[in-house]
């Protein structure tokens, strides 16, 4: 009896122990996860255009006159002041004019003064009879002819010195030097190919950047007329220049105007947006990056190491009401902040996610929610 009773004890008590062995593996199996609840929240985008930086003029200085550079006064580099002196053209031939219509002009006066002479000598000789009026009136037309002659003269003499003053070079605006071609001693004529400078006025620098068409499409979309693409134009916030070392500039700038046509060759469209450059820091020529602010002010966002790819699809880890994984494909925005993705498709607000990394959770798996904030979660955004 004892013997036939032994395995009938073996029997419940390892069915026994198996049970308890099952119940406290189920309890260990259940893994613990951190998870966030989804609410709409307010975020500002940003889009990074390349841009070149141009001055607001780049006027080149080119000779009126032909000559030698006698004298330069400012060097490759140079900030210069409207009306400040750049170059000095020896041009002995203006100075000749100058003084030979000076000459003309007191060569003209003594005619004036003879004929003045001779008018009033035949006047008194007219009026007793003793000549005739046709002497008189000769004498007058002589000295309107010596009159006119003097004006010539005159004009001759205000001719010679704006010439002469075209061999003093001043700067037409503020601005910034660029190359000096031409060294002392080089001969320059008007005709000349290459400029004696070029004087880049940066007091605002324009800079300009580029939009691809669907981007352009997508700005100018329900701007049924030129008012409404003018309106939404000036609704462009203030945009930030970021230089080429990094640094965002230290004044804001704003976009001002978008070319009406699409480059072809590119398939974009050419904006410009002004700086103001009180320190003269911007140059012409140089290279930064512009960037525009988009605010949206409901966006679902998540953070982008609680999802993964598969087969070119992004998934997050969806939590039921029964604390149960379901895993869902998601479409996000192409522009996203920093470490985060705005949801456009696969989560809504209200949804619990996974909040931190995970790895091949199965749909259905069971897990322990630990809720987090989402000031925790969202830390840094913005």
């Amino acid at each position: 009896m004892i013997v036939l009773a032994l395995p009938g004890l073996l029997f419940l008590f390892s069915c026994g122990n198996k049970g308890q062995q099952n119940n406290g593996g189920n309890a260990q199996a259940i893994p613990t996860y951190k998870v966030v609840t989804l609410h709409p929240r307010p975020v500002t985008l940003s889009t990074d255009y390349p841009a070149s930086i141009q001055g607001l003029q780049n006027i080149e200085i080119r000779p009126k006159v032909d000559g030698y550079v006698e004298k330069i006064y400012v060097d490759e580099g140079s900030i210069v002041k409207k009306g400040q002196l750049l170059f000095k053209i020896k041009a002995p031939q203006y100075e000749q004019e100058v003084r030979t219509a000076e000459a003309g002009i007191k060569t003209a006066e003594a005619d004036i003064n003879a004929a003045t002479l001779q008018v009033n000598k035949v006047k008194p000789l007219v009026e007793k009879e003793i000549i005739s009026r046709y002497e008189l009136e000769s004498a007058q037309y002589t000295l309107q002819s010596k009159q006119a002659a003097l004006a010539q003269a005159k004009a001759a003499l205000e001719n010679a010195r704006v010439n002469l003053s075209y061999t003093t070079i001043v700067s037409p605006v503020d601005g910034v030097i660029g190359s000096l071609p031409y060294k002392l001693g080089s001969l320059v004529t008007s005709t000349t190919t290459d400029p004696l400078t070029t004087v880049y006025n940066t007091a605002t620098v324009y800079a300009y950047f580029a939009m691809n068409e669907k981007q352009l499409l997508d700005f100018s979309r329900d701007s049924s007329s030129n008012t409404i693409f003018r309106s939404k134009l000036n609704n462009i916030p203030q945009v930030t220049l970021v230089l080429s070392d990094g640094t965002g500039y230290a004044y804001k700038g704003k976009v001002e105007t978008v070319n009406g046509l699409i480059n072809t060759s590119t398939g974009s469209a050419n904006f410009r947006a002004a700086f103001v450059n009180p320190m003269g820091l911007l140059r012409s020529g140089s290279s930064a990056i512009i960037r525009i602010p988009k605010t949206i002010k409901s966006a679902v966002i998540v953070p982008q190491n609680v999802t993964y790819e598969l087969q070119d699809k992004r998934f997050a880890y969806l939590i039921d009401s029964h604390n149960k994984i379901k895993n869902v494909a998601i479409t996000v925005m192409e522009n996203t902040p920093g470490q985060f993705y705005i949801i456009t498709g696969g989560l809504q607000s209200g949804d619990r996610i996974i909040a931190e990394g995970a790895n091949n959770l199965k749909d259905g798996t069971e897990i322990k929610p630990v809720e987090v904030k989402d000031e925790t979660l969202y830390k840094g955004l913005n």
